[in-house]
């Protein structure tokens, strides 16, 4: 697994930020992976894919309500369009100096900044660690975020770094941490457990 430039940064915030890219570069993401964001030499931010979003423009209503569509028509509009697709990121840590924190980025990064994938080394630095505190930036975001699909997303994809390096049992410790984490709001708890179910991440559940 190696970086790859996927696009470059549209808006942000200290929480989060949407990423424009090229059509053939959306297919090399989705849901739930991890990004960086390097601020300078000194200083990246971590963040992960909660949404992607193709909007549409005017050639494209037009073509939408067309009898019939040539497919090299629907391949030129896709392969040479110059709307964006959209990526929305939220921010779950940053590197300073060597040094990985679980906080939110003291400032955003700037528009046009280059976003790229996040390589082995990236992510199992930013999870190795026994703390789990950047989970808190997803689990806070439960009213206007698929948590429960993001974790799962993250969760399964990390485990199976981790299982590649020998250290399978990240996965179980995570997975304690979001049900602590969550321990006083049932309902959520409820729907995450599903979702993680359903990612086949060895829990189940529970039931009334």
């Amino acid at each position: 697994m190696k970086t790859i430039e996927i696009g470059r940064l549209l808006r942000a915030s200290t929480r989060e930020c949407v990423v424009g890219c090229q059509v053939d570069h959306a297919s090399l993401v989705s849901f739930g992976d991890m990004l960086t964001i390097p601020i300078n030499a000194q200083e990246k931010i971590f963040g992960l894919i909660y949404d992607i979003h193709i909007d549409d423009d005017g050639l494209v209503r037009q073509l939408a309500t067309a009898s019939e569509l040539p497919e090299e028509v629907i391949l030129d509009n896709r392969q040479n369009r110059n709307v964006p697709v959209e990526m929305s990121v939220l921010f779950i840590g940053f590197e300073q100096d060597n040094h990985i924190s679980h906080l939110l980025p003291p400032h955003p990064p700037l528009s046009l900044d280059k976003i790229f994938t996040c390589d082995m080394v990236d992510l199992m630095r930013f999870t190795s660690s026994e703390q789990f505190g950047y989970l808190r930036h997803i689990i806070n975001r439960s009213e206007d975020l698929p948590i429960g699909d993001l974790l799962a997303a993250h969760l399964k994809q990390t485990a199976a770094a981790h299982q590649y390096s020998n250290q399978p049992e990240w996965v179980e410790r995570a997975l304690k941490e979001v049900i602590t984490m969550l321990r006083d709001d049932y309902s959520t708890l409820t729907s995450v457990l599903r979702a993680l179910a359903d990612a086949e991440l060895g829990i189940q559940p529970e039931s009334k």
